[in-house]
């Protein structure tokens, strides 16, 4: 998409890829598993999709900025394996007895057990799963954004679902 002026561009690219920040940011968070992680990355997809907004053809804005959200959670998490996390249960934990407030929460609620079984899904299964279940995207749109055949869609929805379900106990 050829734009003008440069004041052109942020307007057409508010208009057009701004709206899709929420679904954006649900999808780096379920890939990173890490609230401000995927502050970041959001943050950097969407540079990085403004920079190359010129490249936009105009057809689908939220598969184009889902798709550049993923590849930037790629590069993330490529970036992330080379460098070990350590815990320490004296500095990070909550204490002997004591509970995260947001943890009680979702214990109660039973939402907890549902995000831990998302969490545990591999992350190739958890991106086609958030992609039609949370955002509610189409079989064509998952393939673009994700880079893979609708077939190969299909078939890692069924096996997150599956795998899901096993988690759940249903």
């Amino acid at each position: 998409m050829r734009v003008a002026t440069e004041n052109g561009k942020a307007v057409l690219f508010e208009r057009m890829i701004v709206p899709h920040l929420d679904a954006s940011y649900n999808l780096a968070r379920w890939l990173t598993r890490n609230g401000p992680d995927a502050e970041d990355i959001v943050q950097e997809a969407y540079l990085r999709a403004y920079r190359y907004f010129d490249t936009f053809t105009g057809e689908n804005g939220r598969a184009w900025v889902l798709a550049i959200v993923r590849n930037t959670c790629l590069t993330w998490r490529a970036g992330q394996r080379g460098e070990p996390v350590v815990f320490d249960e004296r500095t990070h934990g909550a204490g002997p007895g004591l509970v995260n407030p947001e943890q009680e929460m979702l214990r109660n609620s039973g939402i907890g057990s549902l995000r831990g079984c998302m969490e545990s899904i591999p992350a190739e299964y958890r991106v086609v799963l958030v992609l039609r279940e949370l955002e509610e995207l189409a079989y064509k749109e998952i393939a673009d954004i994700a880079a893979i055949p609708i077939g190969t869609v299909m078939s890692r929805l069924s096996r997150a679902r599956k795998l899901l379900r096993a988690c759940d106990g249903s």
